[in-house]
């Protein structure tokens, strides 16, 4: 009996430790501080109350339907919930290196100047249509052609499946445009953007092209970015009433201890959920390009942007952190109809021809 209870808590000691020392990483809690004071939307507008009431159509949506059943759901709701009122765009279907992708062009841009755009959807859903509003109006911005691509989704697919992706499909960004390969007119300017799972996407994106000593991107943008795999950020429980988008469909999560989830995710990623490639909070962050991130004072994932800014700022790279009061997760692609939208954008263009 003593040697059973022995080799218990042998077993007990020795997950123990791979869970603390191995699979959550370093604390990261003294990148809490500065956290910055939200500098826009100090009060909610009506168009965002509006925002807010809607997000209950997706509660309603997955009511009575089986677990099982939620993603491919959730995948035909999101390609029609976010469609695009702009048509003015060419849309052109492209191979970007064996990704799925299409360019999109608003009216009169420059071709030579080349945007990769990485979709959000936590790693299951979302696509190029489902972002086509953010993309069009991207496109304008950045006055280039947004090369949005269509990576592979789990559970599908592993979790590296759709980082590989968005790697082969900037290289081969670099070397083609809508009109085909450059052939020695290489693109006059780069940039890189994604939201939630895509900004997460994003940001190891420009670490792999740092290491890989390719040509780096003028600028990135995250917007409300996941920047870590290992469930760190107080927010996620901290903001869990606030966040009327990500709190109703993600609670179930903060029921389970933070041990399993974290076993799972190795389980399931074949990666520590600290692995920088897919937690690039815990990476490398010196000599990264202007890095611009946008989050929700009031969204889940406030504390990954927090963490991850504050972090690339100590390792001396030009990274910046705006925060908004109030706003949904990802807000900005509410616009043209949310006004913290527009804003948000505006900003966003600006901080593309600073670095163009």
């Amino acid at each position: 009996m003593m040697e059973f209870i022995w080799l218990v808590l042998t077993l007990v000691a020795v997950i123990w430790a791979v869970d603390f020392f191995y699979l959550r990483g370093e604390s990261l809690a003294r990148f809490d501080l500065p956290k910055p004071a939200p500098k826009f939307a100090p009060t909610a507008s009506d168009e965002h109350n509006a925002v807010v009431a809607s997000l209950g159509g997706i509660t309603d949506l997955l009511k009575g339907v089986p677990r099982s059943e939620h993603i491919p759901l959730l995948r035909k709701h999101m390609d029609t919930m976010f469609a695009s009122d702009d048509n003015s765009a060419q849309i052109t279907p492209v191979s970007a290196g064996g990704v799925p992708a299409e360019w999109v062009l608003a009216p009169g841009v420059d071709p030579q100047r080349r945007f990769l755009y990485i979709h959000g959807g936590a790693f299951t859903m979302g696509s190029p249509v489902s972002h086509r509003r953010l993309t069009t109006k991207l496109s304008e911005l950045a006055n280039a052609a947004v090369l949005a691509i269509d990576y592979r989704l789990m559970p599908e697919h592993p979790r590296m499946a759709g980082i590989e992706d968005c790697r082969s499909a900037y290289r081969w960004m670099l070397d083609n445009g809508p009109s085909g390969p450059l052939q020695n007119s290489p693109a006059s300017a780069v940039f890189v953007a994604g939201d939630s799972a895509g900004g997460n996407l994003t940001l190891s994106l420009i670490a792999w092209v740092r290491d890989q000593g390719l040509r780096a991107p003028n600028a990135a943008v995250a917007l409300s970015p996941a920047t870590d795999s290992s469930f760190g950020s107080p927010s996620l429980k901290d903001n869990l009433d606030t966040d009327p988008m990500l709190g109703p469909l993600f609670k179930f999560l903060t029921k389970i201890p933070k041990s399993i989830l974290l076993w799972f995710g190795w389980f399931q990623n074949r990666m520590r959920p600290s692995d920088p490639v897919i937690s690039p909070v815990f990476g490398n962050l010196a000599g990264l390009p202007p890095v611009l991130v946008h989050a929700s004072d009031a969204e889940m994932l406030r504390d990954d942007s927090v963490r991850y800014v504050n972090r690339a700022i100590t390792h001396g790279s030009p990274v910046q952190l705006q925060t908004w009061s109030h706003m949904v997760h990802v807000w900005h692609i509410y616009h043209p109809q949310l006004a913290e939208g527009r804003e948000a954008l505006a900003e966003i263009g600006k901080f593309l021809r600073a670095n163009s």
